[in-house]
């Protein structure tokens, strides 16, 4: 199989889709790789580091499109990539496609195969490729949220983890899963009262167990959500539902139960966001105001770290990447039938045939659901 891996074009967006050590492990599987020039210089890869372990470099995108099979990317294409994806081309990425119709309506008129490293799950319900970045997220939420809590930038002026005599600041992190986790694990080891809210009963007990002291586990309701953004200093939205667009736990009205310069970040903004007010934002304008409410609403955190969230997210994506590229071997549709076949796989396949077959993005617009045996026969 011929795998292309443009360079990323979102604003401030270094990472790239497959490392050299990435390259050498296709290559031994028969596989050939096009990277496009100087893709990887923003995680800390030269060119001369990709030809070192066997790929192509190769002068522009269009180029590495229209040559590829299956395109590898980090980030969802942009609206001036998707008149250069082809039908039956197969394009795995992060998509998000419950937050953008527009790319919805692209990708099904292209009639590629869409399999979104966000959807990926294992037997036991984990996202595999979402774990890396929400790690990174998870921490990085704290250090962002930190760094805007400063008068300079806008916020309360509070030290996250105040100092003998002064309280630390309040945390508020709606969600435990592995961002909300995370991220309680940086704001408490900073020394912040950190308050984890999320409606698995089972996953607080956990969390509770395994946090120190100063991490406060709350069922999560509308009531316990106003009680604790009241007394708040930063809140991190940490809420996933695999696939489908973020729930608005915090509304507009809640703004106001908020003292000015509290600090929002939400990271489920890729997803549509937890907070009603939220939209995405870039590294060079990251935050804006509402009701005198800091909001940071950058889509592509990881991004900012490249050199780590590459990595991570590369030891992640490619035995993927391997099994659908070795699967590509196979004559006719007996491609198509194995990535149906491979359960794990199959979840992440959410266009093909310009039909939706992930059940979440079809909800999020009202659009047909196609199930993936009624595609792939």
């Amino acid at each position: 199989m011929i795998i292309g891996v443009p360079k990323e074009i979102k604003t401030n967006e270094n990472r790239i889709a497959v490392v050299p050590a990435g390259v050498e492990i296709l290559k031994q599987h028969g596989h050939s790789v096009l990277i496009e020039d100087n893709g990887g210089v923003g995680s800390g890869f030269s060119n001369q580091d990709y030809v070192k372990a066997g790929a192509t470099v190769i002068p522009t995108a269009a180029q590495v499109y229209t040559k590829a099979e299956m395109i590898m990317k980090v980030k969802e294409p942009l609206p001036q990539e998707y008149k250069l994806i082809s039908e039956n081309q197969v394009v795995f990425t992060y998509f998000h496609f419950a937050a953008s119709r527009e790319l919805t309506d692209a990708m099904m008129a292209s009639k590629a195969i869409c399999i979104a490293y966000e959807t990926v799950e294992t037997k036991e319900g984990d996202l595999p490729l979402l774990i890396p970045m929400s790690e990174v997220a998870g921490r990085m939420a704290v250090q962002e949220g930190a760094k805007y809590l400063e008068k300079f930038f806008g916020g309360r002026g509070i030290l996250l983890g105040g100092i003998p005599g002064v309280r630390p600041a309040n945390v508020v992190i709606l969600g435990g899963g592995i961002v909300g986790t995370n991220a309680a694990k940086m704001a408490a080891g900073m020394g912040a009262n950190v308050t984890i809210l999320d409606v698995n009963l089972d996953r607080l007990r956990y969390l509770d167990d395994v946090m120190p002291k100063n991490v406060t586990t709350i069922k999560s309701s509308p009531y316990t959500i106003r009680e604790a953004v009241a007394d708040a200093d930063l809140i991190i939205g940490a809420v996933l539902i695999a696939g489908a667009k973020a729930p608005h736990l915090i509304t507009r009205d809640m703004l106001k139960l908020m003292q000015p310069g509290t600090v929002i970040v939400d990271v489920a903004v890729d997803q549509g966001g937890c907070v009603e007010t939220i939209k995405p934002t870039t590294h060079q304008d990251p935050t804006y105001v509402i009701d005198g409410v800091m909001h940071y609403g950058v889509a592509n955190m990881p991004g900012a770290v490249p050199m780590t969230s590459t990595k991570g997210l590369t030891n992640a994506t490619l035995p993927y990447a391997v099994e659908i590229a070795n699967k590509f071997k196979l004559p006719g549709k007996e491609f198509l039938k194995a990535l149906k076949d491979n359960e794990e796989i199959a979840t992440g396949i959410n266009i093909i045939d310009g039909k939706i077959t992930y059940k979440g993005v079809a909800d999020a617009f009202n659009l047909p659901y196609y199930p993936l045996n009624s595609v792939i026969v």
